[in-house]
């Protein structure tokens, strides 16, 4: 079977979708440019309304994408057991009839071994520096470790600084003493930002363990507040977002509603192709694999043919792993499609056919002329 052929299933899929249109979807991705009605500055109840911008952090795989599709009601950053699954800032979305949260998902911050690694940290350190609040998220039934120590001595150079002790008293600061010489002044750090922990993973541990893991985070950063949550069970995620909404600052609504995400098709289409190898091949598929939609073409006003056509290459870095992404008789690009299919369809506003072709960039994620060519 040919890698870009079409089975009757696939034609059969394709035309369930049909109803999606092009139309449903061009002017959406218009309202994005041009502009929306006149964008909310008052909550329901009178009061200001409140938008801003949440960095979501912490290692590689502690559950960021899965927050903040959870918060989000919808699949907008790809998800998956690997670590370094997100490889840039997702600004996702949430519109709420008193506020606006935005949601900076970013890359996990680890000790970096590649180029990519060091410009994933990069990344997440710039995505960071304009938010207004920070979430840094801790699994319940992990230890805190090396990582979870770096971050959180980075998010200390970046949001918090130190005031006298008598000053942090005087607002009701809870901060322990740290010694000091005899005759320097008495000082404590406090965050300039509010940094937020939060508990993730709350369904695989049991209350005790929970109870004493919120002692010890507590301990471990002192934070502006901490909340636990199970994003997979959307146990407290009503109660984050309430949380949220106060510690985000006075300003109008910034993106129109029913915009989650600030992606375009194209990346859209190559995160979902990324994500689908990564579940589907698991262990046989390393993370040497990039995805660049070269080209989105829309099928043109009066033509016979309703779909889009999206022309996609697959990088790996070695010559063996071609056929792990190939498969026999091109199975797994078909596979990849099949599951991928409808997602796409949404993602562009009509049927999509997608062509996939697999090519070799050879040590791609430590080569900097071919980082940016494949768009880092």
């Amino acid at each position: 079977m040919d890698a870009e052929e079409t089975t009757n299933e696939e034609k059969t899929a394709v035309a369930e979708t049909e109803a999606v249109g092009q139309e449903a979807a061009r002017p959406a991705q218009e309202n994005i440019v041009s502009g929306s009605p006149m964008p909310r500055t008052t909550a329901p109840d009178g009061t200001p309304y409140r938008s801003g911008f949440v960095g979501v952090v912490g290692r590689p795989n502690v559950g960021k994408s899965t927050l903040t599709n959870a918060l989000v009601g919808q699949q907008v950053a790809i998800t998956s057991s690997r670590p370094e699954t997100t490889r840039k800032a997702i600004r996702a979305i949430v519109t709420l009839p008193q506020a606006q949260i935005v949601l900076v998902d970013t890359p996990g911050i680890h000790r970096p071994r590649t180029l990519l690694g060091k410009h994933l940290d990069q990344v997440a350190d710039d995505s960071l520096s304009e938010c207004d609040a920070v979430l840094f998220l801790l699994p319940a039934n992990e230890d805190i470790g090396p990582g979870d120590r770096r971050i959180l001595t980075q998010l200390r150079s970046q949001f918090s600084h130190r005031i006298l002790l008598e000053e942090a008293r005087k607002r009701g600061i809870d901060a322990p003493e740290n010694p000091v010489k005899p005759g320097e002044p008495r000082t404590v750090s406090v965050w300039r930002k509010p940094v937020i922990a939060i508990v993730t993973k709350i369904d695989t541990v049991k209350r005790d363990r929970l109870a004493a893991k919120l002692l010890e985070i507590e301990r471990f950063g002192r934070f502006t507040q901490i909340v636990p949550v199970s994003a997979k069970k959307s146990d407290n995620i009503a109660e984050l977002e309430d949380v949220l909404v106060t510690v985000l600052p006075q300003g109008p609504q910034m993106y129109p509603d029913g915009m989650v995400s600030e992606e375009t098709p194209k990346q859209r289409i190559a995160e979902l192709i990324r994500g689908a190898f990564l579940e589907n091949l698991r262990n046989e598929l390393p993370h040497s694999l990039a995805v660049v939609v070269d080209s989105l073409e829309y099928p043109e006003e009066g033509s016979r043919s309703t779909h889009a056509h999206a022309y996609v290459s697959l990088y790996v870095e070695r010559d063996s792993q071609k056929p792990i992404v190939i498969g026999r008789e091109a199975c797994h690009l078909v596979a990849v499609k099949r599951k991928i299919r409808r997602a796409v369809n949404v993602a562009v506003g009509c049927p999509t056919d997608l062509e996939l072709h697999v090519a070799v960039a050879k040590n791609w994620q430590s080569d900097p002329k071919k980082l940016r060519r494949l768009g880092f």
